[in-house]
Parts: structure tokens; sequence; C-alpha cells
């Protein structure tokens, strides 16, 4: 079965934004960390622009059995321009861990629905974080 995992892209701020989701959901990043372009073996394909030399190629951060991944996409690729169409959606386990990473992650943003008990989800809220980013953070429904 195949994994699927959310991937951001960012306009130079990703390893804020990573750092900062590193911060609310905890773990540490995989592999070599967070590589920047300079990083990257020199390629004709695709050079690289001197001053792009820090921004980040790619990270990753796990989160319980998933991964949250990203990249700054450098600006000759043009704008990354956050929209309406995506969210990360987040489950938890109880109320503590939902309230800690929906006020975490909505901090410094805009919360489009408060935390709360909803029909399908004893807590639900969505956020957009300080990055851009929309958010989905849901306690898991336990059945009673």
């Amino acid at each position: 079965m195949a994994t699927m995992n959310p991937y951001l892209n960012f306009n130079g701020n990703c390893a804020e934004a990573f750092e900062y989701y590193k911060s609310v959901l905890g773990g540490e990043f995989t592999g070599p960390g967070m590589m920047r372009m300079k990083d990257a073996p020199p390629s004709p394909d695709m050079p690289m622009d001197p001053k792009d030399a820090d921004l980040v190629m790619h990270v990753a951060l796990p989160v319980g059995n998933n991964v949250l991944m990203g990249s700054d996409c450098p600006p000759a690729y043009g704008p990354v321009n956050q929209g309406n169409a995506s969210f990360v959606s987040l489950t938890t386990a109880d109320e503590a861990e939902s309230r800690r990473i929906f006020d975490g992650l909505a901090a410094g943003g805009k919360v489009s629905m408060p935390l709360g008990p909803t029909f399908w989800s004893p807590l639900f809220g969505m956020c957009t974080d300080k990055f851009g980013i929309q958010w989905m953070v849901g306690m898991e429904h336990k059945p009673q």
C-alpha cells in the first residue's frame, strides 16, 4: 500500500515554518535533516542562483505514522500562492493534545473555526497558521 504525506512549498521561509511545526508537533527531522539548495550536487539541468543557496531543498518531520514534508520554491520558479483548496488534517488522541496543537498552530495566524465539539468529533477546529498553511485539528471519536 502506498503512503501519502503532505508536501508544503514556501516562498523562502520553509526553515522558519518547519522549526515552528517541530516546536508545536514535536519530533525531529528525518534523514540528513534540513537540506539546503547548496547541499545538492551541481547540475547543468538545474543551475542554482547563488542567492538561493540557503533555501530549503527538502525537510521531513514525522508526525505519528505520517511525514510532513516541505521545501522552498526558488524565486525563478515563480511565487508560491497559498490558497484555500487544501488543508493539513491532524487527528489527535485526547483533549489536551488537541488544544496544545490547535493553539500552537493558530498562534499568530487566523482561526476560521474555533476548536469545539461537533457531531463528528469531540473537538474539531480549523485555522490558517502564520505561514498561510491551513490546518484542521480533530480529536479521534471513540464510540461509547
